[in-house]
């Protein structure tokens, strides 16, 4: 693997990394909100703000447990194995030693950002007296990988992993970024994310760095094998169905009349999220298959046709 002109990232790692800089982030007891509204449509739903309001930071509360549990996977069962299976010289595809070493600085900043949301989690259990409820044990990402994986070759198995990691670092920065600049929130909170989109800005470069020099050594039909598996990874990894399920499970602990329970399931069953171009992250996915090279392969822009914008998809 041609890895010629690598930026290695330890020397920026040692000099900026949010574990090497920043105090432990303490949570306010103040009036700003623990989640944003816009980001739990549940609370904003008509049937909810005319019939359970006061149910309102209850339903905030669960979902930053939601938030918090969901990083904590990403970070430690899916980025920090693929991050150190590389450190470690354990993934089939060979990296030169600087990319290993960036690798285990992965490794380092994703626990230490799951160190820090648990850290949050239990802060935010002894402020509000609130427990979370039963949590989910997988994410998106946990269902898209492995669904991508079965459509290839074993022997493109692990090529398939990079990418879709390398995918889901580049989109999680847009998240987070929406995450922490939204005012309402309590400012622990929003330095959190802000921290957090510190590390990530460096990790999704790190990332497209490692898929663009596979990209490059990789041979045609590989190519062209791994880009049939794109569209199954992105209807994973773009589904809204967990977070439907989550909402669901969470309607059934308020506290209100069957009507309202019913109307409420409605409002949520009826939310549209399709997975097309206009999915708020197919702009940064977008990015990131062209800095990387996969767009320049006839295969994956015909296989991410139906994703383009309309001015960019193909006849």
């Amino acid at each position: 693997m041609n890895m010629a002109g690598y930026p290695a990232f330890a020397d920026d790692w040692e000099r900026r990394a949010t574990i090497r800089t920043r105090p432990r982030r303490l949570l306010e007891n103040d009036d700003k909100l623990i989640f944003p509204l816009c980001r739990q449509p549940l609370v904003l739903s008509a049937t909810f703000t005319e019939h359970c309001p006061q149910w309102r930071d209850f339903v905030l509360v669960q979902s930053f447990y939601k938030f918090i549990n969901d990083v904590v996977i990403f970070e430690t069962e899916i980025v920090d194995k693929t991050a150190r299976a590389i450190a470690k010289n354990r993934f089939s595809l060979p990296f030169p030693l600087a990319c290993r070493v960036d690798a285990m600085t992965v490794v380092v900043d994703e626990d230490y950002h799951a160190l820090v949301a648990l850290d949050f989690l239990q802060q935010t259990v002894t402020m509000t007296g609130i427990e979370p409820l039963e949590l989910p044990t997988h994410i998106e990402l946990s269902l898209a990988l492995p669904a991508a994986q079965a459509q290839v070759p074993a022997h493109l198995r692990d090529a398939v992993e990079l990418i879709g990691v390398a995918i889901a670092e580049n989109t999680v920065t847009h998240e987070v970024a929406a995450f922490s600049k939204d005012s309402s929130v309590k400012g622990s909170i929003r330095g959190l994310m802000a921290d957090h989109l510190f590390d990530e800005g460096r990790h999704a470069q790190f990332w497209t760095c490692l898929v663009r020099s596979y990209w490059q050594s990789a041979s045609p039909n590989d190519r062209d094998a791994i880009a049939q598996a794109l569209p199954t990874f992105l209807s994973r990894y773009l589904t809204n169905q967990l977070q439907k399920h989550f909402d669901l499970h969470l309607i059934e602990h308020l506290d209100v009349s069957t009507d309202v329970r019913r109307a409420l399931r409605d409002d949520i069953n009826a939310l549209a999220f399709p997975i097309h171009r206009q999915h708020p992250l197919m702009g940064n996915i977008l990015g990131f298959v062209h800095n990387s090279g996969l767009l320049q392969t006839p295969s994956v822009a015909r296989a991410l046709n139906d994703y383009m914008p309309v001015n960019r998809r193909l006849a």
